[in-house]
């Protein structure tokens, strides 16, 4: 009832897998990978134990085909099973059971598996590997396309229902603290691949820091711009979102604990080295900037100041209407 894409970008190690089905939330169900070990992707009457159990075998030090085979060997409902497996070092394996419905099939190659059933042809699993093969996008936008170019060809026969993208890397989660660098859901959707994609470039949007190339000096005339754009919004100094992040103990109007701290006093990581501040912006009005990009989720995006992100000036136009 899938399509799916599991690879590996021999670039970073970063490992991945795409999916889109008609089924409700596709990605509760086909995706599986852990950084440093390999992905899985199992559907078709999925048996989501070949998740977790393939890789514990990665994991072991079993490859990509050697995990898979034993995944089917154990299972007496292998030939209604559909699955493709990657490992670290980019082999890959895919089965299709001959039980599978029509058109079902798969195709391996270095650092992917493109795999599918109830599909519209051959075609299909073509296009997911022809277009992974063709690279010239990084890797998340890169499996995106390889659903789009499912559906170019056809996709799914029943039609469309939800998709989804997980790549893990070391590291890679929220803060630092696991490995889901981008875990990406459309549960329930009309056109659940371009809806995938949207939401990717969001996470881009949030989860990217700039580079200092990128960064837009703060002259006089943009901190004129700035102070207009933010006060029209009701962002200036003093204004709906200076009071947003206070903690509770500021609020009940304790006296703050060893170590206590505002939203203010909190080091987070900024990008580039401060410049000296033009007339018409001091750090008054950077602050401001700053709570208005925290309520806006932008922390990633803060540059030292004197700077500014030229995606978050994007952003404060628009949310500016001009």
């Amino acid at each position: 009832m899938t399509y799916s894409i599991v690879a590996l970008d021999p670039a970073t190690g970063d490992l991945g897998i795409a999916v889109q089905s008609k089924f409700l939330a596709v990605g509760a169900v086909v995706p599986w990978a852990r950084a440093g070990v390999g992905a899985v992707a199992t559907q078709s009457f999925a048996n989501v134990a070949y998740g977790p159990d393939g890789l514990a075998l990665l994991g072991e030090g079993a490859s990509a085909a050697d995990a898979l085979a034993r995944l089917v060997a154990a299972d007496p409902l292998r030939e209604q099973r559909q699955a493709g497996i990657v490992d670290r070092d980019g082999g890959a394996a895919t089965h299709t059971g001959r039980e599978c419905f029509a058109w079902a099939g798969g195709r391996t190659g270095r650092g992917y598996a493109a795999q599918g059933n109830i599909l519209a042809g051959p075609s299909v699993v073509t296009g997911i590997a022809d277009t992974f093969e063709a690279g010239g996008l990084p890797f998340p936008e890169l499996l995106g396309a390889s659903l789009a170019a499912a559906e170019a060809a056809g996709g799914d026969r029943r039609g469309r229902e939800s998709a989804a993208l997980l790549v893990v890397r070391a590291g890679g989660g929220y803060g630092g603290g696991n490995d889901r660098w981008i875990d990406l859901r459309v549960d329930n959707h009309t056109d659940p691949v371009p809806e995938l994609g949207r939401i990717l470039s969001l996470q881009r949007l949030y989860g990217d820091r700039p580079s200092i190339g990128d960064l837009i000096a703060v002259d006089e005339a943009l901190a004129g711009e700035l102070r207009s754009l933010l006060s029209g919004i009701g962002a200036g100094p003093g204004g709906r979102f200076g009071g947003v992040y206070q903690p509770m103990w500021q609020v009940r109007g304790e006296t703050p604990s060893a170590g206590s701290s505002t939203s203010h006093d909190v080091e987070r990581p900024i990008t580039g080295e401060p410049r000296d501040l033009p007339d018409g912006w001091d750090p008054t009005w950077q602050g401001a900037l700053l709570d208005w990009m925290g309520v806006e989720n932008l922390e990633e995006r803060i540059a030292a100041p004197g700077w500014i992100d030229p995606r978050v000036l994007a952003v404060l136009r628009a949310r500016a209407g001009t």
